[in-house]
This record gives C-alpha cells, sequence and structure tokens, in this order.
C-alpha cells in the first residue's frame, strides 16, 4: 500500500475541525486525522508493507522548464539555488507536516521522499519494481495512469475520508473517460488539468479527448493522423492539435509520473509496534494525540 501522504493530510486537514488541539493549543486536526486514515486502511486492508510516500519538491524543476506553468499558482515564494519553490499552505496546516514525519519515523512507518522528486514519482517507481498487488491511496487523479489490472495495481480513491473509497481498476476507468490507465496520461495531458497549471490542447476537451483516443489508439497516432491530409480527423480539432505541437511535445514528460527515482534504502514492512516507543510516547503527550494514536496502534498489532 502506496500513501499519497500530502493527498491524504491535506484532506485530514479540511475534514477534521480546527478545534482538535494540542495541550498548547496548536491544531493538530491533520496530524490526528492522518493517523486515523492510516488506521482504518490498515484494519480494511491489511496491507504487507506501507510507505508513505513525500513530496521533497512538489513542483521539479525539470518539469517546470518544460511547462513553466506547472502548478505556478500555487507557488507562495519562489527560491533560488535549485531548492523547491515555497508552496501555499494554510497557516495552521504548515507547522503540522514536521509533527506528522515525526510521528510515522517514530511508529516505524517507512516514508519516502526523494529530492527534486514528487510523491507521485516515488509511487510510481515503487508500483513498478512491486512483485505483487498495489494499492494507491490518493485523492490525486493523475495516479489514475498506473493502474493496471494485469498486475493487480488499482488506486484507492477516498470520497469521504477512507472509509469510502473508490477502487479504480480499468473497468471503471473504461466506463469513466473511455481509457485504461496507460491511456489516462494521453487524456490528461490533451484535457489539461488547472489545478496543476496544465494548459491542455485548446478546445480539446475530456470527451473529444476521449474520442480521439478510441478513434486513433494514443497520442502518437492522434499526432500522426494531424499529418496525414487523408486521415478521418476533421478539420477543427486538426488545426487545434497542429497549432499546440509545442505542447504536446513536451506534455508527456510532464504529466507521466517517473519510473526511475534513485529511492533511498528502506523497509516498508508494516510495524507491529512502534519503532521508537519513547519518542511516540512523548509526541503523544506533546501533542495531544490520544485516541487517533491508539486506534492506529491497536490496527497495526491486530
Amino acid at each position: 500500500m502506496l500513501l499519497d501522504t500530502a493527498s491524504l493530510y491535506y484532506r485530514a486537514y479540511f475534514g477534521v475541525p480546527d478545534s482538535v488541539r494540542a495541550p498548547d493549543g496548536t491544531p493538530v486536526n491533520a496530524v490526528r486525522g492522518l493517523l486515523d486514515f492510516i488506521g482504518r486502511l490498515v484494519q480494511d486492508h491489511r496491507p504487507d508493507d506501507l510507505v508513505a510516500c513525500m513530496d521533497a519538491d512538489w513542483r521539479p524543476h525539470w518539469r517546470v522548464e518544460l511547462i513553466p506553468s506547472y502548478k505556478a499558482h500555487r507557488v507562495a515564494v519562489e527560491t533560488a539555488d535549485g531548492l523547491p519553490d515555497e508552496e501555499e499552505t494554510p497557516d495552521t496546516l504548515a507547522p503540522q507536516v514536521p509533527i506528522i514525519e515525526d510521528v510515522l519515523d517514530a511508529l516505524g512507518i517507512a516514508r519516502v521522499g526523494v529530492a527534486e522528486y514528487e510523491a507521485d514519482d516515488v509511487i510510481g517507481t515503487l508500483t513498478g519494481l512491486s512483485p505483487g498487488p498495489v494499492d494507491i491511496v490518493t485523492g490525486d487523479r493523475d495516479l489514475y495512469q498506473l493502474v493496471d489490472d494485469a498486475r493487480g495495481v488499482r488506486v484507492l480513491y477516498p470520497l469521504k475520508g477512507v472509509g469510502s473509497l473508490q477502487l479504480t481498476d480499468e473497468a471503471w476507468l473504461r466506463e469513466k473517460y473511455g481509457v485504461d490507465g496507460s491511456g489516462y496520461v494521453d487524456l490528461a495531458l490533451l484535457r489539461g488539468d488547472p489545478s496543476d497549471g496544465l494548459p491542455g490542447v485548446p478546445g480539446i476537451g475530456e470527451k473529444t479527448a476521449a474520442k480521439l483516443l478510441d478513434t486513433f489508439g494514443d497520442l502518437a497516432g492522434i499526432m500522426a493522423a494531424v499529418d496525414d491530409p487523408a486521415s478521418r480527423l476533421t478539420p477543427s480539432p486538426r488545426k487545434r492539435l497542429d497549432e499546440a505541437r509545442d505542447y504536446v511535445a513536451v506534455a508527456p514528460t510532464v504529466v507521466r509520473v517517473a519510473g526511475d527515482v534513485p529511492l533511498p534504502e528502506f523497509d516498508p514492512a508494516l510495524p507491529n509496534e512502534p519503532r521508537d516507543p519513547a519518542a511516540l510516547e512523548a509526541l503523544a503527550d506533546q501533542w495531544g494525540l490520544g485516541g487517533a494514536l491508539q486506534r492506529l496502534l491497536s490496527s497495526l498489532r491486530a
């Protein structure tokens, strides 16, 4: 089980009242909400391995070089010297992230982030390396591209907390979007995604993109049809795609998750007991983690 950790703690932050606070008054709604999320996932799905995948760089420079608008609307502060830009984050969420990291480390839940890569890229690489079934837990539809029935890779997309999950497999994708997992990259880049600053091809919406992919197979087939005067491509999309060649040439690299992230050594096995009980007890006391932490520990011990 691979967790898109930032996606989940953002959901926890907005789903748990900020009246949930530590003894010193610090909001810990994202911390406690995430612990409850993980506890419920472990209880319901019993994974052998679990990895909390992190955004070491939420807006990698190599993606921005190709498409400068990539996540540009979410930049709070631009940085120099190749350091990641600071992302706009709610004032009461940012201080909770180090607490989350400390608690995961004390529990012994593997936490993996790699410089110059997003959590999606870590997830993509781990998915490719896994010999067995993989459940990816995320509120980010970009990871639908990894769905692969033959390898047992599916996305668990939270609809309400993590007690109600949309089990996304290839049948669901074909019903919803008309594509399988590998086709979702082409659909997404043609359609665009304002939440990620991806412009898409102007005038090519989701339905048109799906129809083009159904007719011509993939992005390469579509662009070959643009160049073929005898193809069945109608004049309007032909013109729009021809004018968007520069974007279409670089967008696959930006939209497709990396599969070759240089991962550090780590132990993905789900722990039965905390790695550092003393540190965990101190964190629980300092931040008032109470029932959420105890519920997660009960799930791990089960």
